[in-house]
């Protein structure tokens, strides 16, 4: 059952509940809520209310005498109702001018970003990040040209006419025949694509390289290999506010090991950008929460973004937190942050 499929009185009783349970931190009892929710209802039909929600996997309870806490499901359906009924902000005077004074000092936009990243870690004591990047360059042709012996000169054009040129030690000598096959092999399997899905196609060909009779295609996708090793990246990524995942500010049931793989997936910055890749598909708002996460580390962790779309470029500030979070202010403030961001570069150029 879907958050619109729920009756009126259900989804404000929940959105009770998430409400005191992200304030106080335990488990909400059916007194609480009859006296808080609004709903001028009693004890035993909110409790009746409550034993249909836990029926439905939107609370659960963690023993038979205690209250009820959300679920991840429950926290969708709040958040699904804060971001319906929620109205877009100019940004507030004070993060908008912060931004300004940082601009001031560096006209950067890494600079910038990095200074967003920070502003929103300290704001609501998660995890801030911000992504840059522009669209992937999508390849339209890949050259080899031999320079004698094993090196060999690679020139890759993308599409509008973007040439990178590189030089690679292609392992043996390659004759300028078997170089011309490889590159009309690979043009014909990947021209069209953008650079990063061709270097996972690459490495995924790889993998079954034992299975290929052909040795100049399988040469092919190791001068591939090679090539797009090294390429220039596309994103850059920030993150602070670290010591806000430590035992000391985490909830219940994240453990030390959940927190060690965050982080390393933090400091693994292009592991990072692939995964909000997989999330972000155009401007806007995206929330993710606990199991919707698709690596199983972030699970214990709800994420917050927001996306502006500039010509080419791309810009995203977010937070990243326990599940148990004030979603409401988060999002307003990684919404106000990005418009922020878009409005003080758009001003500096």
């Amino acid at each position: 059952m879907g958050s619109y499929e729920l009756p009126d009185r259900s989804r404000r009783l929940l959105a009770a509940l998430v409400r005191e349970y992200t304030e106080t931190g335990e488990p909400v009892a059916s007194q609480v809520l009859a006296r808080r929710s609004g709903l001028g209802v009693s004890s035993a039909t909110i409790r009746t209310l409550l034993a249909q929600l836990e029926a439905e996997g939107y609370v659960h309870q963690p023993h038979t005498s205690a209250g009820r806490l959300p679920t991840d499901r429950g926290y969708r359906v709040f958040v699904d109702m804060l971001l319906d009924g929620r109205k877009r902000t100019r940004p507030s005077a004070g993060v908008e001018t912060r931004l300004r004074e940082w601009a001031e000092r560096s006209l950067a936009v890494e600079d910038l970003l990095a200074s967003a990243s920070h502003l929103v870690s300290r704001a609501v004591h998660h995890v801030g990040f911000a992504l840059c990047g522009t669209p992937a360059a999508v390849l339209q042709r890949i050259e080899f040209v031999p320079l004698g012996g094993s090196r060999v000169l690679v020139v890759v054009i993308s599409r509008g006419r973007q040439i990178t040129q590189k030089v690679i030690d292609a392992g043996e000598d390659v004759s300028a025949d078997d170089l011309v096959h490889a590159g009309n092999y690979l043009n014909r399997e990947f021209a069209g694509l953008p650079l990063p899905d061709v270097r996972e196609a690459v490495l995924a060909r790889l993998e079954q390289e034992r299975t290929l009779y052909d040795q100049l295609l399988a040469r092919a996708l190791r001068l591939a290999r090679s090539t797009l090793a090294e390429m220039p990246r596309q994103h850059t990524f920030y993150a602070e506010g670290a010591a806000s995942l430590l035992p000391a500010h985490a909830q219940p049931g994240v453990s030390l090991t959940t927190l060690r793989t965050l982080l390393e997936m933090m400091e693994e910055k292009e592991r990072m950008v692939h995964l909000l890749n997989q999330y972000i598909d155009g401007p806007g708002l995206t929330v993710v929460i606990g199991a919707e996460h698709a690596a199983p580390g972030l699970r214990p962790f709800s994420l917050i973004a927001s996306t502006a779309v500039d010509g080419t470029a791309v810009r995203t500030v977010g937070v990243i937190g326990p599940t148990r979070m004030h979603y409401s202010r988060a999002i307003a403030l990684v919404d106000e942050t990005t418009q922020a961001v878009s409005r003080v570069l758009r001003d500096s150029q």
